[in-house]
């Protein structure tokens, strides 16, 4: 379905049983609500609704061209606003990859919002500060951001050749035609460049306004995410104050959602049908 939000359309993928609970799945880069297809039809057997949101830059009807229009809060905006128009008054969050960072974001500045957080890959924005700020090995899983920010520059290296390095950068995913599904896309005129345009408006001030989550949240993490490493990883605990759980998939690269659509599924049912317990970690 396609929903009228902020001047904007945005493509947004339903399933699930009419009565469900409802959830909001966000995507990250260079994706789109597609990542999910293996993991909903295993959430709605739990009594979960779906909401599979293609976000800014990535629904056509949703792409401005200024790089400033890419900005956390504005992203964080649109999420608000597509959960008015859905008439939603608060859902389980769900986030991988960029998706993660404006779920945060969402969950730690509107939580009357989310009942809960589900945050795939990428943990809070101060956690990845503090691993980029004290662990060189950070710093080198993150470099390729350099490239990302540089216009014009990126989308020459990712498209080159038949989009040959993008294809290589999403090789975790699986199998050739699930590459295809998500690069094909980024093929598009303008869609590469507003996709990298969340890097190019990334910026220090807004991920420093990302506070704590007071909500109940669950952070997954996988062993094998050449992205994001241990410290960064070990360092979301500290920044929710609601009950947490960490949970690490062994063997599991970065693209959890295509990889290992089954454990997440677990954990996503798992923080969604109760809240109740300690602050946990768990190996899956």
């Amino acid at each position: 379905m396609r929903v009228d939000a902020r001047g904007l359309t945005f493509d947004v993928t339903v399933d699930g049983p009419p009565d469900g609970v409802p959830v909001l799945l966000l995507h990250g880069f260079p994706q789109h609500s597609g990542e999910w297809d293996d993991v909903v039809p295993r959430l709605h057997p739990g009594g979960l609704r779906t909401y599979a949101l293609d976000q800014r830059g990535y629904s056509p009807g949703a792409r401005p061209t200024a790089v400033a229009d890419y900005r956390i809060p504005e992203l964080v905006a649109d999420v608000v606003a597509v959960l008015d128009a859905l008439e939603l008054d608060a859902v389980h969050l769900v986030g991988h990859d960029w998706g993660a960072v404006v779920a945060w974001a969402v969950a730690a500045g509107h939580p009357d919002r989310v009942h809960t957080l589900t945050a795939v890959s990428v943990p809070h924005p101060a956690a990845m500060a503090h691993a980029l700020t004290t662990d060189s090995g950070q710093k080198a899983r993150s470099s390729y951001m350099a490239l990302f920010r540089k216009p014009d520059t990126a989308e020459k290296v990712l498209l080159a050749w038949h989009a040959a390095a993008l294809r290589k950068l999403l090789g975790g995913v699986g199998d050739a035609s699930r590459v295809n599904r998500y690069a094909d896309p980024m093929r598009e005129p303008g869609a590469l460049t507003a996709a990298l345009n969340w890097y190019r408006a990334m910026s220090r001030a807004d991920l420093a306004g990302v506070g704590p989550v007071t909500v109940p949240t669950t952070y997954v993490w996988s062993d094998r995410d050449v992205a994001i490493g241990r410290t960064a990883a070990e360092a979301c605990a500290a920044n929710v104050t609601g009950d947490y759980r960490f949970v690490q998939l062994s063997g599991v690269s970065h693209w959890i959602p295509d990889e290992a659509p089954a454990p997440l599924a677990e954990a996503i049912l798992a923080r969604a049908g109760g809240v109740a317990g300690n602050r946990t970690t768990e190996d899956v």
